[in-house]
C-alpha cells in the first residue's frame, strides 16, 4: 500500500504544513519502539472507560484508514490484542487514542502501530456506542474525518484534508534542501556558515 505521507516523518510534515498543521501534545506517544503510521483519519468519539465505540469503528472504518479516538484521556485499556488483530484483518493502518491501551507487548509483536496517552491493565465496559466519523479532539487537536494523521517516534501530527497535497509537496522540497545542507556539512561547512548565522553575539546583546 502506498504511504499516505510519502514516507515523510512527522517532524518534516509538521514544518511543511505550517501554518495549518497541528501537533498532538507529547502525552500521545508510541506504545512500542519503532511504531509508525500514516493514513486518513476515521474518527471515533467514545466515552472514557468504555470501548464499544472502538469495536464499532473497527467494523465500519474503510481499509487504509487510521483510527483516531477521543475517550477523554481516560486511563483505561480501551484497546488490546483482540481489537488490534480485528483492525489488521480489516486493513486498518493503526490507532491514535487519547486514552489508555494495554497488551503493548502483543501490539509490538503484531507490529500494529498504536499511539496513546496511557498504558494500563484496567479494563473497560461495552455499553456506549459513541459516534463515528465526526470531528473529535485528540491530544488537544481537532481531527476531522479524512485529515491526514502521521505518527512516529517524535509524535503525532494532523494535517487538514484540504492541505495534504500542498504539505506533501513542501515536504518533498524540504527533504531536498536538507540533503543539500547535509552534503555541505559533511564536506566541511559549518552550520553557522551554511545558514548565514552570526558567529558572535550582536553588540547590543553583549551590553545586556
Amino acid at each position: 500500500m502506498t504511504d499516505a505521507a510519502r514516507g515523510h516523518s512527522a517532524a518534516t510534515l509538521y514544518e511543511a504544513a505550517a501554518p495549518t498543521g497541528r501537533a498532538c501534545d507529547p502525552g500521545i506517544r508510541p506504545v512500542w519502539p519503532g511504531a509508525r503510521a500514516a493514513g486518513r483519519a476515521f474518527t471515533v468519539q467514545g466515552i472514557g472507560g468504555d470501548n464499544l465505540a472502538l469495536h464499532r469503528a473497527v467494523c465500519a472504518a474503510p481499509a487504509g484508514s487510521l483510527l483516531v479516538v477521543d475517550v477523554q484521556a481516560a486511563a483505561y485499556g480501551h484497546c488490546g490484542e483482540i481489537l488490534a488483530v480485528a483492525a489488521q484483518q480489516r486493513g486498518i493502518l493503526g490507532l491514535v487514542l487519547d486514552g489508555g491501551v494495554r497488551d503493548i507487548t502483543e501490539l509490538a509483536t503484531l507490529e500494529f502501530p498504536v499511539f496513546a496517552r496511557h498504558v494500563t491493565v484496567v479494563g473497560t465496559g461495552k455499553e456506549h456506542p459513541g459516534q463515528l466519523d465526526v470531528p473529535v479532539r485528540a491530544g488537544g487537536v481537532v481531527v476531522r474525518p479524512g485529515d491526514l494523521v502521521v505518527g512516529d517516534a517524535d509524535g503525532v501530527i494532523v494535517i487538514p484534508a484540504q492541505d495534504v497535497d500542498r504539505t506533501l509537496d513542501q515536504a518533498d522540497a524540504r527533504i531536498a534542501a536538507e540533503q543539500r545542507a547535509l552534503d555541505a556539512i559533511r564536506a566541511g561547512a559549518s552550520t553557522l556558515d551554511y545558514y548565514g548565522l552570526p558567529a558572535e553575539p550582536h553588540a547590543a546583546e553583549t551590553r545586556g
